[in-house]
């Protein structure tokens, strides 16, 4: 879970800006050259814009999206968490240390928090949670299905 810091100044991205992001989206690891021909750039102007992009913070870094069922986690579920009174910093901590939540977003509403766990079973849901529930009451639903994957925000 990253922390969330001052937000940014926003930066204005070109036609080819976009087009660098959404291939990187698809496949972070191609190589500049692809990338080049891609967006219609030489390598080393490719490179440059890479670069800037990071600079500028547009890109905070390149990373691996496994699958967890590769991994034996079978099933997902969405935790929304409402820590009992005087008890938020300690929920939070309890969810950090944790690794079957794989993210937690702290939010405004009747809940603190709003999780997503991964599970190699039910069985262990209750398991999990028995961790929180001595702070915070939960309410859990079970992911059926992903329609829109984690996914860039709009570019324009």
């Amino acid at each position: 879970m990253s922390k969330r810091l001052a937000s940014p100044t926003p930066v204005a991205l070109d036609d080819i800006d976009r087009a660098l992001l959404a291939a990187l989206a698809q496949d972070a690891r191609q190589p500049v050259s692809e990338l080049a021909r891609v967006v219609g750039l030489s390598a080393p102007s490719t490179a440059e814009r890479v670069r800037r992009l990071e600079a500028q913070g547009v890109i905070e870094r390149f990373t691996v999206q496994i699958d967890p069922r590769a991994l034996g986690f079978t099933l997902q579920a969405i935790v929304r968490v409402k820590p009992l009174p005087g008890q938020l910093h300690l929920v939070e901590e309890v969810i950090r240390r944790i690794p079957e939540f794989v993210e937690c977003d702290k939010v405004t509403g009747d809940d603190c928090f709003i999780c997503r766990l991964y599970l190699h079973s039910i069985e262990q849901l209750d398991e999990i949670l028995s961790k929180v529930t001595e702070r915070a009451e939960t309410s859990t639903a079970i992911v059926k299905s992903t329609p829109v994957a984690r996914r860039l925000p709009p570019l324009e």
